[in-house]
């Protein structure tokens, strides 16, 4: 019994990492969770007398399930990939508590996530544990079945694939200028201020889920329409911090209809991520209320 107790202790003494570990691989906070219990339940059930780096056990533990959950999700995929949205870490002010600053730790912000879902399963494993949490290709490898110079393959591709991602503007505040920007034009039906606001490539997601039809649109013109969609739906919009950078939560009659979050480069909104799935608002917990 004492033993099992410290080996809980020193679990949960992995935990935010694990869990970190599993969202950047799965864009999901409730599989994230399941896959770190997964993990307890396989440590619990083995022998790890001799394992020097239990921490580096459990990520390897961790990152198995998750590329099994990976491999599973695909053949059963029903949504696009090109209009999923992973799940958002929703705070409502500037503070994060620890679990969710492991979460956010090196930028993994809502835009990111989106193009890690498009990635094959091993490559986005080699990617999340080389490029994020710094595992070599000669751990990395066992896992995904390959040889080391194989795994680097596997991250050198997702990685030319991320790299074509929008990087963000580093400036929090600038970026909360052109949130409150756009949010002020639309309301105000001003269609010739949103135009300078929106980047003329600019792409809008929102995924409803199973309620509806999910929606990818390109364009200024067509952007602004779906956003008053968006604006219509709700009562009130509330400014946010979506994966620790500017967006909005909108809420109807109490309950959370759809969570923003808009990704800003050289001063315009190159991307807007909606999530309006409510089976999965439903998970979301806000900070900050």
């Amino acid at each position: 019994m004492e033993q099992q107790s410290e080996l809980a202790e020193r679990f949960e003494e992995s935990r935010s990492q694990l869990r970190s570990v599993a969202y950047r691989m799965l864009g999901s906070l409730t599989e994230a969770d399941d896959a770190v219990q997964e993990a307890w339940i396989r440590l619990s059930r083995s022998d790890t007398s001799d394992v020097d780096n239990l921490g580096g056990w459990l990520t390897t533990v961790v990152a198995r399930v998750c590329l099994d959950m990976l491999r599973s999700r695909k053949a059963r995929r029903e949504q696009p990939y090109e209009t999923f949205v992973p799940d958002p870490i929703v705070t409502l002010d500037d503070r994060t508590d620890p679990e969710q600053q492991a979460l956010l730790a090196d930028s993994v912000g809502l835009a990111l996530l989106v193009v890690l879902e498009t990635l094959p399963p091993a490559e986005r494993l080699a990617f999340v544990l080389h490029d994020t949490f710094g595992l070599p290709f000669d751990e990395i490898a066992p896992i995904v079945d390959r040889t080391p110079t194989a795994a680097r393959q596997l991250a050198s591709r997702a990685r030319r694939r991320v790299q074509g991602a929008h990087l963000p503007d580093p400036d929090l505040a600038k970026q909360r200028e052109v949130v409150e920007a756009f949010l002020a034009a639309a309301r105000a039906g001003e269609f010739e201020k949103l135009l300078e606001i929106l980047d003329p490539d600019v792409v809008l997601r929102a995924d409803f889920g199973a309620a509806r039809v999910s929606t990818l649109v390109r364009g200024p013109q067509d952007v602004i329409a779906q956003a008053r969609l968006y604006a219509d739906s709700a009562q009130y919009t509330r400014h946010a911090l979506i994966n620790g950078a500017p967006g909005t939560v909108a809420i109807r009659k109490g309950r959370l209809t759809a969570v923003s979050s808009m990704t800003i480069v050289d001063g315009k909104i190159v991307q807007i991520d909606i999530l309006a799935d409510p089976d999965r608002l439903r998970q979301v917990q806000l900070s900050g209320l």
